[in-house]
Formats: C-alpha cells, structure tokens, sequence
C-alpha cells in the first residue's frame, strides 16, 4: 500500500511540473490536500516529495488542523445570548421576592425595558429546594388540610 501511494505522490508532481506555467511551479489546492492526506497515514513519503521541501508539507497540515479547528468552533446562530449583568439581575430578583414567578420577573424586566423571553427568565432563576413536607426554605405557608376543619367546626368534612 505504501508503494502505491508513493506511485501516486509521483504521478501527481509530473502532472503539477507538466502544467504550462512560466517561471514557477504553481500548485493547486486539490496537490496540496492530496500530499497532505497521504502524507498523514505514510510519514515517510516526505521523500518521494521532489516538487516542495518537506517542511512544507507539514506545514500545509497543520493549516489544515488549524482550519478545521476554527471552522469547528465558529458560532453557529440560534438565540442571542443574555448578558451576566441580566442573569445577576434575574437571579436577585428571584431571590429577593420568593413569590414571583417567570411571569412576573419577566414582566418587571420588560418594564424596565429589558426584552427577554419569559422561557429564559425561567431558566436563570434561583433553583428553590424543597424539604419533605413540600415547601421550599424561605416558605412560611402550610399545607392545607380538610381534615382539620372537623376539629374547628365538630363536624366531618367529605373526602
């Protein structure tokens, strides 16, 4: 396999030196890619490479993971994203009124002028825990019970 793709290194640098150019040897990207992509699985073919200096080749590779890298980590679109100032903003307002909810964080902020989806307010509140009994941390209110009318009122209540 490696003779063949020596054959095929050699074959390509005579069509690259066959091309009517008049000083200098011009490659295409299509050369570089190919000696760059058998390069990769055949290190040693660097010596068959008559046309550039192997330096050259891996330099090419290495442009090519560079390119590749930063293609791979360009921003690619959806929703904006939401300031830290209006996350904090979101996260105290949750915190110090514990009875509002996204509605009306969400309402406040849009009366602030702040345009942001109630969906998103959501998703940057304060996460409250709740105990066994149901009730978050910061929650004064009790559960309601209908059997504990009976005691008050001396009669039973329906299930």
């Amino acid at each position: 396999m490696r003779l063949e793709a020596e054959n095929l290194v050699l074959r390509q640098q005579l069509v690259v030196l066959r091309r009517k150019y008049p000083a200098r040897v011009r490659l295409w990207n299509i050369d570089r890619l190919l000696m760059v992509w058998l390069y990769r699985p055949y290190p040693s073919l660097l010596d068959a490479i008559i046309i550039v200096q192997p330096e050259t080749v891996i330099r090419w590779h290495r442009r090519g993971f560079r390119a590749y890298w930063h293609w791979k980590s360009r921003n690619v679109g959806g929703r904006p994203r939401i300031d830290s100032e209006i996350r904090a903003l979101i996260r105290r307002m949750s915190r110090e009124n514990s009875l509002w909810g996204a509605p009306r964080i969400h309402g406040e902020l849009l009366m602030l002028g702040i345009d942001v989806v109630e969906s998103t307010v959501g998703r940057y509140m304060v996460k409250r825990r709740l105990f066994a009994s149901g009730l978050s941390e910061r929650s004064t209110d009790f559960a309601f019970d209908p059997s504990s009318l009976s005691r008050f009122r001396g009669r039973k209540t329906r299930s």
